[in-house]
């Protein structure tokens, strides 16, 4: 083998062992200093925009992608009063929002409280991130935190610890972790936080997407 030959391949198995010395120590890094879960979404407050009486729906202006300010008037219910007299009623929205799902037929008779459409502040979303248990002892109100969208690879958001649930994600859940004998099936649990976005830098995230923090 010429000189020329073994200095290029001394030079390749430096580069390999100087490459995977950095890849391990950023493994490590990482695996040391920063606690990583997938099991997040993009969330934000549902806000359900119901019928204030029972009547015939008769003006009907929400339309998915719709967003409005809080009290304007989404539409009208017409009732009758004791004399049989017809009555306007409005329906209107308690907060501000954009609409993401219609129920309501227009000119259908609904029943007062019956949800007519769902609508979320895009404006103001964030991320819950379901930390198990035993890692939670790690994180801190205030911590930063990397936000990385499933749906926007290529975009990488920040935000900040905001709040730490009190209790964990299965106390509210349907279906209680049981066996058949009724003694106790011990899982490892996960406890709800909550993450700020920053800065959504411009690219439309909804509630429900999946992120990994």
């Amino acid at each position: 083998m010429s000189n020329k030959r073994l200095l290029l391949l001394n030079i390749i198995i430096l580069l390999v062992l100087v490459g995977g010395g950095f890849g391990g120590y950023a493994y490590y890094n990482s695996s040391v200093n920063y606690l990583s879960t997938d099991n997040a979404q993009i969330a934000g407050q549902q806000v359900t925009i119901a019928a204030t009486a029972s009547g015939k729906l008769t003006d009907w202006n929400g339309k998915v992608g719709s967003t409005l300010s809080k009290d304007s008037t989404v539409g009208t219910i017409v009732t009758t009063d004791a004399t049989g007299k017809p009555v306007n009623i409005d329906v209107t929205v308690p907060t501000n929002g954009t609409i993401v799902q219609n129920n309501a037929v227009q000119n259908s008779f609904v029943a007062a409280g019956t949800p007519l459409a769902v609508a979320f502040d895009l404006n103001n979303l964030w991320v819950t991130a379901n930390i198990d248990e035993t890692k939670i002892n790690e994180v801190a109100v205030g911590q930063d935190v990397d936000i990385y969208v499933d749906a926007f690879p290529n975009n990488t958001l920040k935000g900040k610890v905001q709040q730490i649930g009190l209790a964990t994600s299965g106390t509210f859940s349907l279906l209680p972790s049981s066996n058949t004998t009724g003694n106790y099936t011990k899982v490892t649990q996960v406890v709800p936080v909550k993450v700020s976005i920053d800065d959504n830098k411009g690219i439309a995230i909804v509630p429900g997407m999946n992120v990994t923090v």
